[in-house]
């Protein structure tokens, strides 16, 4: 089968960084499912992973890491699907990517496609679905109506990312949020008013002071997607008393996160892999999650956030994804679609 991989971890101007490969097809264990891979997207996991290090694999190494696809085979244990369903999913860090003709996924972390929406515009959504339904219904257990009846407000640090771009969508839509996000440019604040943002506030300037302006002093919820380093001494003190804060991303430095003591405030982590990573009881999670967010795709809630398409998959396009990705000013998703 056609891949795109890596045997150097190297810079992405580097035409060796990835590569296109011909590799064995795989077969499916108990509850894999066989999935014909139609359209991948990026995802900055995939920059990230692929970064330059002292590393060189044995074998050739396929990353990938959001897919949409047919399924052609089934494990003898596999319930929930059958051959001939179309799929998305964003997959498992710990086996084989997305980036190849066929991908064995486990069944338990795949939901059906959205009917209303096109394989690209399909494949733009798994990971940052996961990424942001976890994050505001798992990790800061944002409460929907008629669970609550005072509005509360959220924070969106990085919102016209592709974690951004569904999270503003399911804080105001389907949570009934209000919702401050951040963006730096013009197009990037058009964007995430265009998703149902409430108000835009600059990430390169004073958050605090900006949230205040507002007429704020706290906001119920804070979720940081971009630099928790930089960002995590405003979160801390822009969020309520009792209220929660979450990161997606990983700090290079140690966090001050004292003030939330008084404020019995929580701090808690959002990584999309850890059901199956950990193969934790309740991985299937996953599954019902993206049906969910197909169904609410298709009854015109939420809307796909893809917003540049390449073709064909091969080594040359994502090269083109991963240096956009790189450039810090990606709007939206990247999808490659057919090999």
């Amino acid at each position: 089968m056609k891949a795109i991989a890596l045997t150097r971890y190297l810079p992405i101007a580097d035409p060796e960084s990835l590569v296109d490969v011909t590799l064995p097809q795989p077969s499916p264990g108990p509850r894999d499912l066989l999935v014909k891979v139609e359209a991948i997207a990026v995802n900055p996991v995939d920059t990230k992973v692929r970064a330059p290090k002292d590393k060189v694999e044995s074998q050739p190494r396929v990353l990938g890491w959001d897919a949409a696809g047919t399924v052609v085979a089934v494990g003898a244990e596999v319930s929930l699907f059958k051959v001939g369903d179309v799929v998305y999913y964003a997959g498992d860090i710990t086996r084989a990517g997305s980036n190849s003709e066929f991908q064995l996924v486990d069944e338990r972390i795949v939901g059906h496609k959205p009917a209303s929406l096109s394989i690209a515009e399909a494949a733009a959504l798994p990971l940052t679905a996961i990424t942001a339904w976890e994050s505001l219904f798992d990790r800061l257990q944002v409460k929907t109506p008629p669970q609550v009846t005072k509005r509360q407000s959220i924070l969106i640090i990085g919102g016209a990312g592709g974690v951004g771009s569904i999270a503003i969508q399911l804080a105001a839509k389907v949570a009934g949020l209000e919702v401050i996000a951040t963006a730096s440019r013009a197009e990037s604040r058009a964007w995430c008013l265009e998703l149902g943002a409430h108000h835009v506030i600059d990430h390169r300037a004073d958050l605090v002071q900006q949230v205040r302006t507002l007429g704020r002093e706290y906001v119920d919820y804070v979720l940081i997607l971009n630099n928790t380093d930089q960002h995590m001494p405003a979160a801390v003190t822009v969020v309520a008393p009792q209220g929660a804060v979450c990161s997606i991303v990983e700090n290079a430095e140690l966090l001050d996160v004292a003030p939330l003591k008084n404020k019995s405030a929580r701090l808690c982590w959002e990584m999309m892999f850890t059901r199956a990573m950990y193969q934790t009881e309740d991985m299937i999670q996953q599954h019902y999650l993206l049906n969910e967010v197909a169904r609410l795709v298709d009854q015109g809630i939420l809307r796909t956030t893809l917003n540049q398409t390449l073709s064909p998959i091969n080594a040359a396009n994502l090269r083109q994804a991963h240096a956009a990705l790189e450039s810090g000013n990606t709007i939206g998703k990247i999808v490659l679609q057919g090999f």
